[in-house]
């Protein structure tokens, strides 16, 4: 007897489930000029690539700092901030922008910038707290994860002149400047007292919590595309040749001034607003 409940074969359906347990491979639904969506396997390469290179970068910070090589624990850093930089330009140059680019960018950051930063800042200064510094530390952590999660979440609605909270490359840039400075001038930062250990730790819980603020930063998305006036130009000269004096020290105070820019232009966005 035929049993009338059995299933037809699909053969369709079939194709769309033709990955089996082994194969490694990416199918993403993409839009053509002619805005039809079709099935594409495989990923782009050099955005991709420059993404792999960051996720390395701060790989390599989380084991220079597990050994006490501080310094290139924070060389690494930076370059992971400039590979970062780098992959999403260059996938919007050749067209190679795709959802898992995005995906596997959100999760190099966490690494490079949510990771990397806590475990220097806990090896370098918070390990003689114990729990509290850890705890410290893991907050800074979880921040940078709600922080690249709601950005992931919130692409295409938010203004892209702003970023809202702290960009993460930006927080590990103020978390890793200290350390420098700190590396720097021992003397001011002894790390011995337990007074600069409790503000270390304060600080980094700080920070982390601006990531997840409401803050909103001025992103730079749009400087290349328009014109500035020519005072502009005089005033990026003369910060550069003041961040060339003392770079550690430089990069510390332009980053505690971008943190403080933040409140001044949340607060002229509401005062636009209600007016």
């Amino acid at each position: 007897m035929t049993n009338i409940n059995k299933p037809e074969s699909n053969p369709s359906s079939h194709d769309d489930h033709a990955f089996d347990g082994i194969t490694f491979e990416v199918e993403e639904v993409e839009h053509t000029y002619e805005g039809e969506k079709v099935k594409r396997r495989g990923i782009y390469l050099w955005p991709n690539l420059i993404t792999t290179a960051a996720l390395l970068s701060g790989f390599y910070s989380i084991i220079a700092s597990m050994n006490g090589d501080f310094t290139q624990a924070i060389y690494a850093i930076f370059l992971a901030a400039l590979f970062d930089g780098l992959d999403g330009r260059v996938a919007r140059a050749i067209g190679a922008q795709s959802a898992f680019g995005e995906q596997f960018d959100s999760l190099s950051d966490l690494l490079a910038f949510g990771v990397a930063p806590a475990i220097l800042m806990y090896s370098w200064s918070l390990h003689d707290l114990g729990r509290i510094g850890l705890a410290a530390c893991f907050v800074y952590t979880a921040c940078a994860a709600f922080r690249l999660a709601r950005f992931n979440v919130q692409i295409g609605v938010v203004d892209k002149r702003y970023f809202i909270g702290v960009a993460s490359p930006l927080a590990a840039v103020m978390i890793i400047s200290l350390v420098w400075v700190g590396r720097d001038f021992p003397a001011i930062f002894d790390l011995k007292d337990i007074g600069i250990q409790i503000v270390n730790a304060v600080i980094i819980v700080a920070v982390g919590l601006l990531m997840i603020s409401n803050i909103k930063y001025y992103s730079f998305k749009t400087v290349d595309r328009k014109r500035v006036p020519f005072f502009v130009l005089p005033i990026a000269v003369f910060i550069l040749a003041a961040v060339t004096y003392n770079i550690p020290v430089g990069i510390l105070i332009i980053s505690i001034i971008y943190a403080m820019s933040g409140f001044i232009t949340t607060f002229l966005a509401r005062k636009n607003a209600v007016s």
